[in-house]
């Protein structure tokens, strides 16, 4: 399995730590960026990741900013990403199974052994195919704005 992940300068060393730990593990890793803790800005590197995983060039992804919710919004902006902000390793299991997401957006501040716990439980946790999951997807996924349906 090949794993693309991208920071921004907040996010550089648990970066680090995890495409360390990442290759240890056996994974292939594809590192986008950033290479030091100069500010940066996170869209650009999320932008580069979405890439990254619609061109097939990984099969997951992993985008760090200082709260991974700036680099979250902006990974969703692209067609074809499902990103989560995660926490904890509930969230990263259920965000799989539920939700399909193929990008997981981190804290950069977290402990490390915390975001390993959770880069583990989403790398190996399998989407649930479930039809109620697969009909919200869809609808996700085919959405373009204004009616949005029922209420």
């Amino acid at each position: 399995m090949k794993v693309a992940i991208a920071s921004d300068h907040k996010g550089y060393h648990l970066k680090t730590a995890l495409i360390n730990y990442l290759i240890k593990k056996g994974y292939e890793v594809l590192d986008l960026g950033t290479d030091s803790v100069i500010s940066t800005d996170y869209p650009k590197f999320a932008f580069i990741l979405c890439e990254a995983i619609n061109n097939k060039e990984a099969d997951f992804g992993i985008a760090i900013c200082g709260t991974g919710i700036g680099i979250s919004i902006a990974c969703n902006k692209v067609k074809g990403i499902r990103c989560a902000k995660v926490d904890n390793v509930k969230e990263a299991k259920l965000t799989r199974m539920d939700n399909n997401a193929n990008v997981l957006a981190l804290n950069g501040s977290m402990l490390n052994f915390r975001a390993k716990d959770i880069v583990d439980v989403f790398l190996t946790t399998p989407f649930s195919n479930g039809e109620r999951h697969i009909k919200r997807l869809k609808m996700i996924e085919d959405y373009e704005g204004g009616n949005s349906g029922e209420h």
